[in-house]
């Protein structure tokens, strides 16, 4: 079978690989454009693009993505894994096979770009992975299989993204071996029990701290590695890695800053507290509160 595969970052480098390590033969790889990153701004490939040309894989960009560029390469099947792109219906009718999609959520919830964080920031306890055929509508193509995992307690969206993608790239080996060898299901989804997830944005970081303590906790587990949340302490918008619930009552005026424990830094909410326990204030490290403290002003 031949291959064509469609993504972008870490989430999708990995199902890529479970490719090349079952010996698929990739036939090419489409990948967003190098782009600045760190200090330098210098251009930098995606990681997607890092691995295929390690395996040396012919490597293309969405502005050569063509029905009549699919049929060149010849490929039976189109693999897409968080790849950012829409595909025009002349390309999904392009292969033989149809095109399949991994994505992060247990569809019918959570369609769209940010399934991981959303499940997370709604203190969802389980998510899973789902293979799909691909249609001209994002994420509402028939099922093939769901890969289940339990959320935890303290899992941040970086964390579940690493366990996610391992799951999904065994899943899509799984996918991949059932429609080769004319095995796969078709289940239609209800769309009646569809929810989205949007892309999360940066004037989303602040913390409200009118709400509860776990619906804050759910915030900043879901917000790291971007856009981290932020909450003011000590006159500095600090961003927020992790946080406790505090087991003191309701009573004090929300986000007001109650103090240091050995536990962390201790701010109100709507029905308790919540204690930080690691943040950056502007400029400086990641530090846990204890150190963050030792340097820092509260109030």
């Amino acid at each position: 079978m031949k291959i064509v595969f469609m993504g972008t970052p870490e989430f999708a480098r990995e199902s890529l690989q479970y490719l090349y390590d079952d010996k698929y033969d990739i036939a090419a790889v489409f990948t967003a454009i190098d782009k600045p990153r760190n200090r330098g701004m210098k251009p930098s490939p995606t990681p997607v693009k890092e691995l295929a040309v390690k395996n040396n894989t012919p490597v293309y960009h969405p502005i050569d993505l063509t029905a009549d560029k699919i049929k060149s390469l010849g490929c039976d099947l189109i693999v897409v894994v968080a790849f950012g792109e829409m595909l025009r219906e002349d390309i999904l009718l392009t292969p033989p096979l149809g095109c399949i999609n991994i994505h992060g959520s247990m569809l019918p919830k959570y369609r769209g770009a940010a399934p991981i964080q959303h499940a997370i920031l709604n203190g969802d306890t389980i998510t899973g992975v789902t293979a799909q055929y691909m249609s001209k509508k994002m994420d509402e193509g028939d099922i093939i299989h769901i890969e289940t995992t339990p959320i935890g307690d303290d899992e941040t969206s970086e964390d579940l993204f690493s366990r996610l993608s391992r799951i999904g790239g065994e899943l899509l080996i799984r996918t991949v071996f059932d429609i080769e060898n004319g095995a796969a299901p078709r289940i239609s989804q209800n769309h009646a029990d569809a929810t989205y997830a949007p892309k999360l944005t940066k004037d989303m970081a602040p913390i409200d701290f009118n709400a509860s303590a776990n619906e804050i906790k759910n915030k900043i587990r879901a917000f790291v590695p971007w856009p981290v949340a932020t909450a003011p302490i000590g006159g500095r918008m600090v961003k927020v890695y992790s946080a406790d619930i505090g087991e003191k009552a309701a009573g004090e005026l929300p986000g007001k800053v109650i103090g240091g424990t050995d536990r962390g830094i201790e701010i109100a909410c709507k029905d308790g507290t919540v204690i930080i326990t690691r943040l950056q204030a502007p400029g400086g490290k990641i530090l846990s509160a204890a150190d963050y403290m030792r340097g820092n002003p509260l109030v």
